[in-house]
């Protein structure tokens, strides 16, 4: 099986440069104005997800809970290292996490539209 998250964003630049440059993720392709959309696909080669980012003429007021968090694994200790560096050379701030469970077992900032993301190094190997 397959999954994608789809996402709707006001600003597809911004949440690009962020899901690559500081999360390491790769750009797997895009379309313009597919029914007025533009988007992009963004993961690692090879994989069986995916996340779909589009934008359209409609502006979105994001409406979401403390819980609703995406969850990384990086697979090694070098590539959770070189995250959280990226975050922290781009001062993107830690925050505090409601489940504290993932206070304990990662880091937690907000993507460029607020939602929540952690990258935990529980699946280093």
């Amino acid at each position: 099986m397959t999954f994608r998250f789809a996402r709707h964003t006001n600003d597809l630049e911004q949440i690009k440069s962020f899901y690559i440059d500081i999360l390491g993720f790769k750009l797997l392709g895009n379309f313009v104005k597919h029914n007025d959309y533009d988007g992009i696909f963004i993961g690692k080669s090879n994989e069986n997800w995916h996340l779909e980012f589009t934008k359209s003429e409609e502006i979105i007021h994001f409406n979401f809970n403390e819980d609703d968090i995406l969850v990384f694994y990086p697979n090694s200790k070098m590539e959770f290292d070189s995250i959280i560096d990226k975050i922290q050379f781009f001062e993107i701030e830690f925050i505090k996490a409601k489940n504290p469970y993932w206070n304990e077992n990662g880091k937690m900032i907000l993507d460029p539209d607020g939602y929540r993301i952690v990258i935990s190094n529980l699946k280093i190997t």
